[in-house]
């Protein structure tokens, strides 16, 4: 069973939620810019939180389902449509075969998910199914889709074509899960300060704090760089490479800030000035170019709790939908 990419997007690749520890090989995590967004479009779906997804970047690609299929689309607003009728995000959906998905308008947000029921069937690289486009590794021959490439999935363990009227290419299941509290005020990005926030000026600070920030068009799933009020550093002195991760804020030559992004490199030798939360990289991931982002400094025991809750709703979740596909089943 599979699906055909009869158009490409202007960016899909299939993506996870990334491959840690490989950094002392010099090779990223990578994976899912949005994660959260990943995770739950499989969840709802009955898979596990580490199945592969398409990640997709407007204009979206054009998708005919050869086979029966329950899909979730998550993440950023692309208007998605079967065989031009709308159809829902953050719902699972049953498509019908001989169907087509486009994504003809965009809404919203910046990256959207495709997850299919039961994941898709290709080899790991380096225990992940993530692309690596630089390494072109990973994912479906290491590169983005392109037209004609037939992506196979897992047989299905339900009998979808049971949920379709005659009528109707495509059934949407009665769960969804409310992402207002996660995706609310986009542009308000926590972070705690970083190893060499203490050697910003104290005018720098200030701005930091205060001033909005624009993302510059020339941004990617390496990093956002940051167009606002020049900052500097006092009595740092040289600076050693040092470990980076997936919203570390650098300082470059330029006076202005990077945020490094999913596709990161492993060190660094710019100050790293502050530390996006990890409970607020999905809402940073759906920015754009030309949107602008405001700093909001939290302590670290606020970071850890967000985090920690972000994770007990994604297994309440879950547990959820599984008992709800099960009751399909029954």
């Amino acid at each position: 069973m599979s699906f055909s990419i009869i158009k490409a997007g202007l960016l899909d690749t299939i993506q996870d939620p990334g491959r840690p520890g490989y950094g002392n090989w010099g090779i990223g995590p990578g994976g899912a810019m949005d994660r959260y967004a990943a995770e739950v479009g499989n969840l709802l779906v009955g898979n596990g939180k580490q199945e592969a997804v398409i990640e997709i970047h407007f204009p979206g690609p054009q998708i005919l389902f050869e086979q029966n299929t329950l899909i979730a689309i998550t993440g950023a607003d692309f208007s998605p449509t079967v065989n031009d009728q709308g159809i829902p995000r953050w719902q699972p959906v049953v498509i019908r075969k001989n169907t087509i998905l486009h994504f003809p308008a965009h809404v919203q947000g910046a990256r959207c998910y495709i997850s299919v029921h039961g994941g898709f069937c290709m080899q790991k690289w380096l225990n992940s199914f993530s692309t690596n486009l630089k390494a072109a590794a990973g994912g479906w021959h290491g590169r983005a889709l392109k037209k004609g490439d037939e992506l196979p999935f897992a047989e299905n363990t339900i009998y979808f074509a049971g949920l379709l009227r005659e009528d109707r290419d495509f059934e949407t299941l009665p769960w969804r899960v409310n992402i207002e509290k996660l995706y609310r005020h986009p542009h308000e990005i926590g972070f705690v300060p970083g190893h060499e926030w203490k050697h910003l000026s104290p005018l720098s600070q200030t701005r930091f704090l205060q001033e909005n920030f624009l993302i510059h068009p020339s941004s990617d799933r390496m990093g956002y760089q940051l167009k606002g009020a020049p900052l500097d550093i006092e009595g740092a002195g040289e600076q050693v490479s040092s470990a980076v991760s997936c919203g570390t804020v650098q300082l470059l030559p330029n006076r202005q800030l990077i945020v490094l992004m999913a596709d990161h490199q492993t060190t660094g030798g710019y100050p790293r000035v502050a530390h996006v939360i990890s409970a607020h990289l999905p809402k940073l991931a759906q920015l754009r170019p030309s949107d602008c982002v405001k700093f909001r400094m939290m302590d670290m025991a606020t970071a850890e709790d967000l985090l920690a809750a972000q994770h007990k709703e994604l297994h309440i979740l879950q547990r959820a939908c599984l008992d709800h596909l099960n009751e399909l089943v029954c």
